[in-house]
């Protein structure tokens, strides 16, 4: 097995059917892939930002009827949690996996960071044309990162629900196609092309 890669059996995982058999199979083989790609890519993301950073990996565990529709596993500052910081995560739908500078509703003061990335706007529409924008951790959909309008940024600002997730999609089968190493670094390059966004965020928190 390569420790770092996502193949089609991995995708295929959320087409199984009941939550303790879905949950069986993402524990047996994702999640081993988890902690060792996530713990790389901690180690590079302390090394980048100069401070300690911690993996968590997504468990779920409040689910009882219906099995999780992706899974993940997310990087933060903070060691008993991450849903209420700026966070990184790496994680697949069925489809697709997705790299995400990630500021999700949980996060207290997501105003704030909204207000300072209307002001730093162009800093989001700078990044390359592949980068995809979400609104929604729980939906598959993203639009690319050209298109974001300042009324995309206000929601996220007045919506409590409204999230903010910046970064890439790679498919189910451009995933496959990469080697370990060759995900690892893509992943590695995505982060460091966001860590600007990142420390805008960690900024507007100060």
């Amino acid at each position: 097995m390569d420790k770092y890669n996502f193949n089609n059996n991995d995708f295929e995982i959320f087409h199984i059917e009941g939550l303790d058999e879905r949950m069986h199979a993402i524990q047996e083989h994702i999640q081993p892939k988890f902690k060792a790609i996530g713990t790389e890519l901690t180690d590079h993301l302390a090394s980048k930002l100069g401070n300690e950073m911690f993996l968590h990996i997504a468990k779920h565990a409040r689910r009882s009827v219906n099995p999780p529709n992706d899974t993940w596993l997310a990087i933060a500052d903070n060691k008993r949690g991450y849903k209420k910081h700026p966070h990184f995560q790496v994680g697949l739908f069925d489809d697709h996996l997705f790299i995400w500078l990630a500021f999700i509703y949980e996060l207290p003061t997501k105003s704030k960071i909204a207000e300072t990335f209307l002001k730093y706007q162009d800093q989001i529409e700078a990044l390359p044309n592949d980068y995809v924008v979400s609104f929604d951790h729980m939906n598959k959909a993203a639009k690319p990162v050209g298109s974001l309008v300042d009324k995309d940024l206000e929601r996220f600002r007045d919506v409590k629900k409204a999230e903010l997730l910046i970064g890439k999609h790679i498919s189910k089968s451009g995933a496959d196609q990469l080697s370990g190493e060759a995900l690892l670094e893509q992943i590695k390059s995505t982060f460091d092309q966001l860590l600007p966004l990142y420390q805008l965020g960690k900024r507007a928190l100060q």
